[in-house]
């Protein structure tokens, strides 16, 4: 390069520079992303608030019938009446029945497939005050004794929480899924003290991908929710387990095996969980006393195994601490399936990750037990089989590999354990889609009729309703009634986009007339057109695409 170009070059260095960078500073601050990280600290933070109160309640309830809020109830159950132990869930659950009927919306609590349905839905439909009594109800079913997981309606509260803050800045409407997502993330991270699994979680259950753009607003919320958790909890793990070590690789088949018996316990798990619930429903029984009813059966099993009381956090510890015999924790493995289905199916508020890990550490602690019996030289601890056990069973039954292991990892500290627990997990999860098909929050959904297994595609065509892409008649214009002869054919505003279309194909429409039957009057409300409602589906897809492959 000749020598006297080097001042021109330099010169213009400036402007190249510029031209480089101005426009991603134009496009950072045009998208309003600045706002979205602002909202995603105090997401973060308000989430953290919410859950160390949420934890808090529950303990006080406690106190009411233990006379302790400390998580050590089958401790402290022991030198209760046997009245007090059978009837306290029942007590609990007359509250939550009389909560259900007049307090909540949809007759049950919410939890994780809420937010999921939520987020297809750009946000919507997540309102604060149904979320802060499902909360409330759940305070008082874990509170009195009722076996499932705190995690479902924090997570739940955290998500409204954070639809709340975007309504309040009014951001743009990419940021809702994200930050719905910062909700959920802060939520976990509050809960489990596990910031890097609330991250995953958020991606992989609630996004269902990863993007740049969403990683930062939800690492800032993950991060908040656990400053504040750790700030009054303390910076431990909540397991305090000693400092397992694999003692020979030659138990890498072992640790296969027990991947698939944790599958095949995580399938027994969700079948129990979902038969009871079929049985349940179709029980013509007051709301008043479902909840009442279900109380006094998790009060009898309680009983014989008061560990499966409440979240279970105890038992879950002394497995992996090696202080169960292998007949308590078989007898534990059914009574807390038991208890958690009859729990759920009751409509008891609460989730099923803890009762998973429950599970999961039975499993792995028996499983131990029986391997070190067989190769006493080679097996390691029944501890570390325990702390395996609890990702297997867990990741198959959500159907969530990566922030499972990494919540596992977080709960214990056992970072040493990564090749055993990724073999399990991955074995667990592949067994359990190839026989049970589904997660349990999969499962959920398609209850209510959502089918995420079809494709993108499939969902947007059976949840677009034709009101989203019809165009209204004018306020001012004169009314237009629908004549209902054989011939006419009519769009009802509610009709999905997958019937709309097959109408107008099978009559070779091209426009029609919309309606809503459920006025009765057959006004038409507005027009749809076959184009319309193909733009409106391709940009859709176009959307959802650009979103998930977003840089």
């Amino acid at each position: 390069m000749p020598h006297r170009q080097m001042p021109e070059i330099i010169s213009r260095l400036p402007s190249l520079v510029y031209g480089w960078i101005e426009p991603n500073v134009r496009e950072f601050l045009s998208t309003r992303q600045l706002q979205v990280w602002l909202a995603a600290i105090l997401i973060g933070s308000g989430v953290s608030i919410a859950a160390i109160v949420f934890r808090e309640l529950i303990g006080a309830v406690q106190l009411v019938w233990l006379g302790d809020s400390s998580e050590n109830i089958s401790t402290i159950v022991k030198g209760l009446p046997w009245y007090v132990v059978l009837l306290a869930p029942a007590v609990g659950g007359a509250v939550v029945g009389a909560g259900l009927v007049h307090l909540v919306p949809l007759r049950r609590t919410s939890g994780v497939p809420d937010v999921i349905e939520a987020r297809t839905r750009e946000g919507r439909d997540i309102e604060m005050k149904p979320a802060l009594w499902s909360a409330a109800l759940t305070v008082v079913s874990l509170g009195s004794g009722a076996s499932a997981g705190r995690e479902g309606p924090i997570v739940h509260l955290g998500a409204a929480i954070s639809a709340l803050l975007a309504g309040l800045f009014k951001l743009p409407l990419w940021s809702n899924k994200t930050l719905l997502a910062s909700g959920v993330a802060a939520a976990v991270s509050a809960s489990f003290n596990a910031p890097i699994a609330g991250v995953l979680f958020a991606h992989e259950i609630i996004l269902g991908h990863y993007s740049r753009r969403s990683f930062v607003p939800i690492v800032i919320a993950s991060v908040g929710g656990t400053v504040f958790s750790r700030l009054w909890f303390g910076d431990i793990a909540a397991f305090d387990i000693p400092d397992y070590q694999i003692t020979s690789f030659w138990e890498i088949p072992a640790f296969a095996l027990l991947g698939i018996v944790c599958a095949l316990v995580s399938v027994l798990f969700q079948f129990a969980l979902v038969s009871t619930d079929y049985v349940a429903r179709h029980i013509h029984i007051s709301l008043y006393i479902r909840p009442i009813i279900g109380g006094l059966m998790i009060g009898a099993i309680a009983l014989l195994f008061p560990q499966v009381l409440g979240v279970g956090y105890e038992a879950t510890d002394q497995a992996l601490k090696n202080q169960l015999s292998i007949e308590l924790m078989f007898g534990l493995l059914f009574a807390k399936t038991a208890a958690t289905a009859i729990t759920l199916a009751s409509r008891f508020g609460g989730g099923v990750f803890s009762p998973a890990l429950y599970i999961g550490a039975m499993t792995g602690g028996a499983f131990g037990l029986i391997a070190s019996g067989v190769f006493p030289e080679l097996s390691s601890s029944q501890g570390l089989y325990s702390i395996i056990g609890m990702g297997a069973v867990a990741a198959a039954v959500l159907g969530a590999p990566f922030s499972t292991t990494m919540i596992v990892f977080e709960l214990t500290g056992g970072y040493a354990l990564t090749i055993a627990l990724l073999l399990a997990v991955s074995i667990s999860t592949g067994i359990n889609q190839a026989i049970h098909g589904h997660s349990y929050f999969e499962w959920q959904l398609e209850m209510r009729g959502l089918f995420f297994r079809d494709g993108p595609h499939r969902y947007m065509m059976r949840t677009t309703k034709v009101e989203d892409f019809m165009t209204p008649v004018d306020d001012g214009a004169e009314p237009e009634f629908f004549n209902p002869e054989p011939e006419n054919t009519a769009l009802n505003r509610s009709d999905n986009l997958e019937s709309a279309l097959r109408t107008f194909d099978d009559g070779g429409h091209q426009r029609l007339p919309v309606i809503d039957d459920e006025s009765g009057d057959n006004k038409i409300i507005g027009w749809a057109t076959q184009v319309r409602a193909l733009a409106y589906f391709n940009k859709s897809l176009v959307d959802a695409s650009e979103e998930e492959h977003r840089q």
